[in-house]
């Protein structure tokens, strides 16, 4: 499997691959990754910097490059695929103000300092710039290779707002009745071999859609498996 194969898995999971046990989830993710950037990014694409911050194997690269003028990969040193590396100090190597969109996908929950990540995105965002940030409610830990933080949906919007930006959009991503089976069902997962989990989700993914579908929409943005935002860094006042 090359660097790249697991970032398009995660895009595009199996309910028989690797990833079947999150194939409901991905799916999700995506499409509310996929919606923003519509709504969001789409409409003044042709001249937009985008930076994937934590960018990973890059597994978003291609819903939102068509849409910008200009895709760049940020991560820590010693990840093949980043464009930029940020420092021991946590900073990005790009001057203040030089980007139109920062990408944060699941990334938040790994880092030490919350506010120093989301103050080093507000520093090299132009003033009108946007955050786009996804990162988990209830999730299992993770560690990759570091797993420190999960959020409600009001703590969330504090450490955002209070590192200086406007919050402009906010969206759960699996109410808390599915969420729930779906921490039921990792329960299992990891006592079982490999070969044994695709089962595992073919019974629990159809009804994690289900419970999602059926009981899990009232309050889902307030109470989710994980959140998506869209904040805005506004002009300092006079």
């Amino acid at each position: 499997m090359t660097e790249r194969e697991p970032g398009i898995e995660r895009l595009y999971p199996s309910i028989f691959g690797r990833m079947a046990t999150r194939y409901y989830y991905l799916r999700q993710l995506r499409q509310a990754i996929e919606d923003v950037i519509q709504t969001f990014v789409a409409r003044d694409s042709r001249s937009l910097t985008l930076a994937d911050y934590g960018c990973g194997n890059k597994p978003y690269e291609s819903l939102v490059a068509p849409f910008v003028h200009k895709y760049i990969g940020i991560d820590l040193p010693g990840n093949k695929v980043a464009d930029i590396f940020i420092s021991p100090e946590g900073r990005i190597e790009l001057p203040d103000e030089s980007l139109d969109v920062v990408l944060s996908t699941q990334a938040l929950e790994h880092v030490v300092n919350p506010t120093a990540y989301l103050q080093e995105a507000l520093r090299v965002l132009k003033t009108d710039g946007q955050l786009i940030l996804s990162t988990h409610g209830y999730w299992m830990f993770h560690p990759d290779p570091t797993d420190f933080w999960r959020w409600t949906s009001t703590g969330l919007k504090k450490v955002v707002t209070d590192a200086g930006f406007e919050v402009i959009h906010f969206r759960g991503i699996i109410g808390r009745a599915a969420m729930g089976l779906q921490l039921f069902q990792d329960g299992f997962t990891f006592a079982l071999p490999k070969f044994m989990r695709p089962v595992l989700a073919i019974i629990f993914q159809p009804l994690i859609y289900f419970f999602d579908k059926i009981f899990s929409q009232d309050g889902k943005n307030s109470d989710a498996c994980t959140y998506i935002l869209v904040a805005r860094k506004n002009a300092p006042k006079a």
